[in-house]
């Protein structure tokens, strides 16, 4: 069985740690690793990098340049160049412990499953103010609705790519600057039947950049969520329930805002309750089809 592990990258001198963690993955008897890098500079900037790690690690390397600064042509690359039946995402600036793989691999034939996700947890920097950690605004955990996994994200997935649910699917160029592209990409093969599962075990994790620390940028990012989540659900809602939808949003506002107001002298609560407000705030831009703001390339 062999299992691809892909990385895209863009001018991120972290990849080699990323790189240099999955070297020292250990798998299952029977199973073998192969590592695809996706490269979305215009230029190959990553190319040396990855020549010279790869000089160390245990499988074989694909470096692949994907050049448009758009992370769904980069990912839509890992697809193309993918062999085997198993495709693992991970981020280029995270770091995976040795049983990552293990751990997701178990339980995708568990199931079985078409693809299982897990979370990649932050880890802060001793400056990060104590309202981003104690909110932990920048960890990534899958989530269930309804008992349901109707959707995941890149940065810690394992998937089947002959699954039906997958057959032909691709990665959205227009949301590759924007985000939310893995997210419209799992929920769009959950329609199509696939079967996911979360593993509580597979964790991997992420240093925060401390250009990530600031309300502004955290709200961007809220509201680029509520954006993806509001087309995802629109998309499955009839003209009347859309407005039902919409009605109810509003309200949900109306209730953080309350309790924006209520929590005034305490920092955490206070963000937290706007940041609710600015995610429900993308959900109704989402009916109003307006364009989404642009948060990487």
């Amino acid at each position: 069985m062999l299992i691809e592990i892909c990385v895209c990258t863009f001018r991120r001198a972290s990849l080699a740690g990323t790189l240099h963690s999955l070297g020292k993955q250990v798998v299952p008897e029977g199973i073998t690793l192969r590592l695809i890098v996706a490269d979305n500079d215009e230029t190959p900037s990553a190319q040396d990098l990855v020549t010279r790690v790869a000089q160390d690690l245990p499988f074989p390397v694909q470096y692949v340049h994907a050049p448009s600064r758009n992370i769904s042509l980069a990912r839509n690359a890992c697809l193309d160049a993918a062999k085997g039946e198993l495709l693992a995402f991970i981020d280029d600036d995270e770091v995976a412990p040795p049983n990552w793989i293990a751990d997701l691999y178990a339980l995708l034939v568990e199931g079985p499953y078409d693809a299982v996700f897990g979370a990649a947890m932050a880890e802060y920097p001793d400056t990060t103010p104590d309202w981003i950690k104690q909110g932990d605004y920048h960890s990534n955990v899958p989530t269930r609705r309804n008992d349901t996994v109707q959707t995941g994200h890149t940065c810690n997935a394992l998937i089947r790519t002959q699954a039906p649910s997958f057959a032909g699917q691709r990665f959205l160029l227009e949301k590759g600057r924007t985000g939310g592209e893995d997210t419209e990409f799992f929920f769009r093969a959950w329609r199509a039947g696939a079967r996911f599962a979360i593993s509580e075990d597979a964790k991997v994790y992420e240093p925060v950049d401390p250009a990530r620390l600031a309300f502004r940028w955290i709200a961007k990012r809220k509201f680029r969520s509520g954006i993806t989540y509001g087309r995802l659900e629109r998309g499955r809602l009839s003209l009347a329930k859309a407005a039902v939808s919409l009605c109810a949003t509003i309200l949900k506002i109306a209730y953080c805002i309350l309790r924006f107001v209520l929590a005034v002298f305490s920092s955490t609560k206070r963000n937290f309750w706007l940041l609710r407000a600015v995610f429900h705030l993308g959900v109704i831009t989402s009916i109003l089809s307006v364009k989404e703001q642009e948060l990487y390339g």
